[in-house]
């Protein structure tokens, strides 16, 4: 069965975070070890790295991911941008090696407007001076992105393309975000479409890349190019295309989180992991 979740908070602490995701019932967890709208974190303390951990052994089997700051852009033009943003993400494996945390998701970047393949040159560039540096402890995880304005990963091709292209393709792995792919024009909800996706995915990715899922339903339609994320089953992706996804065996034990928008009792994400559970054909 696959390992449902979701996006958590940590406030009043990073260990806070189990506590939250088991309140919820759920069985894998995505984080942000840091406020994700500053470049330069508090560096971690002895008794945060500590606690981490301690609530985590109650959770052995729970795969955990952080997701990198939104302001890391490898695919910039601009010589400071890059810079910080190289030196913000080796940051975040290290934090992620001190906590114990194996994956780190972020999404490849924007060109700015002088093309894809420019981009996705100073993407890897980029990405390999991070992953040459940083421990083999953590993976990187390239997460599909749904084509909005100049942002790169929007088509399977260059998700591919990112780990081909890399000097460490054994330091790389996927996540896919139903949301995007739906928004990049990849269906999901016919039996054949969701085929057709898949077998697109393989060829251009490889489904053994593919280690973390993003559950989210997608307020706007497919193709849109708009990202925009709504609770399972109630967006234009519908039920029976998680359907086909959560019943996929070659899938069956990966982690799965939700990120969709909840109040302070989580109520949304206890519902949105029951209605994808209620999918599973047992």
């Amino acid at each position: 069965m696959p390992l449902f979740g979701a996006h958590e908070s940590v406030a009043g602490g990073l260990h806070l975070a189990f506590d939250r995701i088991d309140s919820v019932g759920g069985e894998s967890l995505q984080i942000f070890t840091r406020n994700q709208r500053q470049w330069k974190p508090k560096p971690l303390s002895d008794d945060e790295v500590r606690d981490f951990h301690d609530a985590r052994e109650r959770f052995q089997s729970m795969p955990v991911a952080s997701h990198a700051s939104y302001l890391v852009n490898l695919a910039t033009a601009k010589d400071e941008l890059l810079e910080k943003s190289i030196a913000a993400l080796t940051l975040e494996f290290e934090r992620c090696r001190l906590l114990g945390v194996p994956y780190v998701v972020m999404h490849p970047g924007s060109h700015g407007g002088d093309g894809v393949e420019a981009g996705l040159t100073r993407f890897i560039a980029g990405m390999d001076r991070v992953l040459e540096q940083t421990s083999d402890e953590v993976m990187l995880l390239v997460e599909t992105t749904a084509g909005q304005g100049t942002g790169l990963g929007s088509s399977f091709t260059e998700i591919g393309t990112i780990r081909s292209e890399s000097r460490f393709p054994e330091k790389i792995g996927v996540c896919v975000d139903t949301c995007h792919i739906f928004a990049a024009g990849y269906d999901l909800r016919t039996t054949e479409a969701y085929q057709a996706t898949m077998v697109e995915l393989d060829r251009e990715v490889g489904l053994a890349q593919v280690k973390f899922f993003h559950l989210n339903d997608s307020k706007k339609g497919c193709g849109s190019r708009v990202d925009r994320h709504e609770h399972i089953g109630k967006g234009m992706i519908g039920l029976e295309g998680f359907r086909h996804l959560v019943n996929d065996q070659r899938f069956a034990t990966m982690p799965m989180t939700i990120e969709t928008d909840k109040g302070d009792d989580l109520a949304e994400d206890r519902e949105n992991i029951a209605v994808l559970r209620s999918l599973l054909v047992t």
